[in-house]
């Protein structure tokens, strides 16, 4: 859960022409979309509006984002994260794992971004929280975010995605964040995110990794 685009990876510098315009044409919906909100709103934003000024059609938009919550929500940076804990030391606690890999996402979006994506990226966080369409339709996206968690505490621990503790553990974490990022806002955006975030998982316990079952007896 970050708020800022994507460093654009080396491996992706060499991506198709038509992949390279996906990514342009997904850039101008969002441009276009805080444009106009930071002018009129949120709810006086219309999908048209925003393609009138990303210079694309309406089923354009839609067909990039299926909503219009979803321009302000989507985020880039849910595989990032499933990527760097992915490559942490199998014998690091999750916990540890958990807490580079986020405040590495959170670094990089906030080291990559301009003075306008600061502000951009505030106006998001702002929009998150206080209006009411785009809360609920964040709390959708979290169990999203919470199956890629799932899936890769899995991978580290032994465990099935689809045990109980698993499935606790991810979401119970994308609860701490969001509400980290609520005391963020109610706090005038005062304090340091990162920071936030390692009081955040604080918190937290570890989820330990699954015993190995124990070797049947040797009989002779």
């Amino acid at each position: 859960m970050t708020t800022a685009r994507t460093p654009v990876p080396e491996a992706a510098r060499h991506l198709s022409l038509r992949e390279r315009k996906k990514i342009k044409t997904r850039i101008a919906i969002r441009d276009a979309t805080y444009a106009l909100i930071k002018e009129q709103g949120y709810e006086a934003t219309t999908v048209e509006q925003i393609a009138e000024r990303a210079e694309v059609s309406p089923s354009t938009v839609f067909r990039y984002f299926p909503t219009k919550e979803d321009i302000v929500l989507t985020d880039e940076y849910d595989p990032l994260v499933e990527d760097l804990l992915r490559a942490r030391p199998q014998d690091e606690p999750v916990l540890e794992s958990l807490r580079w890999s986020i405040r590495q996402g959170l670094t990089a979006a906030i080291a990559d971004s301009p003075d306008d994506e600061q502000d951009e990226m505030i106006l998001r966080v702002r929009l998150m929280v206080e209006v009411p369409a785009l809360r609920a339709r964040m709390m959708e996206s979290m169990s999203v975010t919470g199956r890629l968690l799932c899936r890769a505490l899995a991978e580290r621990t032994g465990r099935d995605q689809d045990e109980l503790e698993v499935r606790v553990y991810a979401m119970g974490l994308m609860g701490a964040l969001l509400e980290t990022m609520i005391y963020w806002v109610e706090r005038d955006f005062r304090d340091d995110l990162p920071e936030l975030v390692d009081r955040t998982l604080d918190t937290l316990t570890d989820l330990p990794k699954r015993q190995a079952a124990a070797e049947p007896p040797v009989t002779s």
